[in-house]
């Protein structure tokens, strides 16, 4: 994900937008050039903008900030800023974990709540946080409060600012999730290590915990909640460190009693496509619009760590996960039409880097070897001190449309590799014109990944696209380049 709509409107007035596709387990590029960095993330929609508020993982496990990305389409995303950062003591201060912030809004104190857990730096404080802001990506911050009586019963603080820590309840609790229920009570949901997964109802401020609503025995973390129909899933990955595993869901119409014994909604053995739950999102369109958010950690560099954003099927109490290597959120049908669900990704066109008939090589940009890569060859030098660049031409793009000569913004992505622990970076010209900003190509840990990036291209044949180094910095080795059609 690259460029913000607004830098691209500016730049093609007359283009129309395509249908924009997510890639799972690609590098995500936001709107100031790197790749997408909130993970454990929820997301929080205020009108018609997504907020995504996770975990920067820039430097590792210890805490450094928490990230704040806003979009429209779930697709291209802005970066919005830091909603906390290191501190030089404290909760938040250095060789601090603090990690799967959530944030829901109470309508009542009209303020935005945060949770998230906190703990030292060998998980023995296992606690949860909170944080108050008046605006959904502004400063959680300052600490600001005062007395209000009347909503909670015992008096309220008020303000914005980061609270406090502690356990809820006196139990323990490390991963955990949040869930507003439609009368605007909230709750906790929250891994209990020695006694087992938790709902916590909160207080009617959702800054403290009221009671215990429900335990389960088994042990589950990565919770996640939704509602649909009148009945309740949640969410969730067993115990098994950074390594994946098969997740799993309960239900039940109460949140009290009578939840269904766990079971997979993936395909088994898969580990849940190599992810773990973080959030379970409803999005407008339809009410069968909901997206599975999953990380896939590399504990190894944790920087490196993608995601697996992938449409979840809910039908009664059956739930059911497929791996797509591309797809389609659909937020707008039709006006007047009937409601429709996300879509499957059209047929692409596969270009390699160093076909004789659509790519050529230029400055010090040469043939180099990448075992992983399917013909164990891709095009290696490019940028670098000496320039090196690699043009793809006679690209052809169907377009929704009948007429060639009108340009869509579309979604393509590169395979790569990138040796490197930390990102490499790309510049791009399309058709004659530098498109704003650069692309992010994370590194690859030895295998082949994507790197996604949305282009207006021009319905019929003959496109162009040139990939060019950074700032002078070495860009990734690019295997190909995959366009889809309409």
């Amino acid at each position: 994900m690259h460029l913000s709509s607004s830098l691209l409107a500016l730049l093609l007035p007359a283009a129309t937008q395509a249908s924009l596709q997510i890639v799972p387990g690609a590098s995500w590029t936001a709107s100031d050039g790197e790749h997408l960095n909130a993970h454990g993330a929820g997301i929080i929609r205020v009108n018609d903008t997504f907020y995504l508020i996770g975990e920067d993982k820039a430097q590792g496990s210890a805490f450094q900030n928490i990230n704040c990305y806003s979009s429209r389409d779930l697709v291209q995303w802005k970066f919005e800023g830091r909603l906390l950062s290191r501190q030089g003591s404290g909760d938040l201060g250095p060789n601090r974990i603090v990690e799967r912030p959530k944030v829901i809004y109470n309508d009542r104190t009209r303020q935005y709540v945060m949770w998230m857990h906190i703990d030292s730096s060998d998980y023995k404080d296992a606690r949860v946080g909170v944080a108050v802001g008046d605006q959904v990506c502004g400063s959680y911050r300052r600490s600001h409060w005062h007395g209000l009586a009347g909503v909670s019963g015992k008096g309220m603080l008020t303000g914005v600012g980061y609270l406090r820590s502690f356990r809820p309840l006196g139990f323990q609790s490390r991963d955990m999730g949040l869930f507003k229920d439609d009368d605007g009570t909230a709750y906790l949901l929250t891994e209990d290590r020695q006694n087992g997964l938790r709902i916590n109802k909160l207080t009617a401020d959702y800054l403290d915990v009221a009671e215990a609503t429900y335990k389960w025995s088994e042990k589950i973390e990565s919770p996640a909640m939704i509602k649909l129909n009148g009945r309740y899933y949640i969410f969730g990955s067993h115990l098994t460190g950074w390594d994946p595993n098969d997740n799993v869901y309960s239900t039940s119409t109460s949140l009290s009693s009578g939840w269904s014994s766990w079971q997979t909604f993936a395909d088994k053995g898969s580990n849940t496509y190599h992810s773990q739950t973080t959030y379970i999102l409803q999005y407008p369109g339809s009410p069968s619009n909901l997206m599975y958010l999953g990380d896939r950690w590399r504990p190894g560099n944790l920087h490196q760590s993608s995601y697996i954003w992938l449409p979840l099927t809910i039908e009664g109490t059956k739930v059911t996960l497929k791996n797509r290597g591309s797809w389609i959120p659909n937020l707008n049908p039709p006006t007047g039409g009937a409601s429709t669900t996300w879509a499957a990704a059209p047929a692409a066109t596969t270009y390699n880097a160093l076909s004789s008939s659509n790519a050529r090589l230029s400055g010090a940009a040469k043939q180099v070897t990448c075992n992983n890569c399917a013909n164990k060859k891709a095009a290696g030098y490019i940028g670098g001190p000496n320039n090196g660049v690699l043009t793809f031409y006679n690209i052809n793009f169907s377009g929704s449309g009948s007429s060639n000569s009108q340009e869509e913004l579309t979604t393509i992505w590169f395979r790569y590799h990138n040796g490197d622990s930390q990102a490499r970076y790309a510049s791009l010209v399309v058709n004659g014109r530098e498109i704003p900003g650069r692309v992010a190509f994370i590194g690859t840990r030895g295998e082949v990944q994507s790197s996604v990036v949305h282009v207006p291209l021009r319905r019929g044949g003959g496109n162009e696209i040139v990939v060019r180094g950074w700032n002078g910095g070495w860009g990734p080795d690019v295997e190909a380049l995959i366009v889809p059609q309409q």
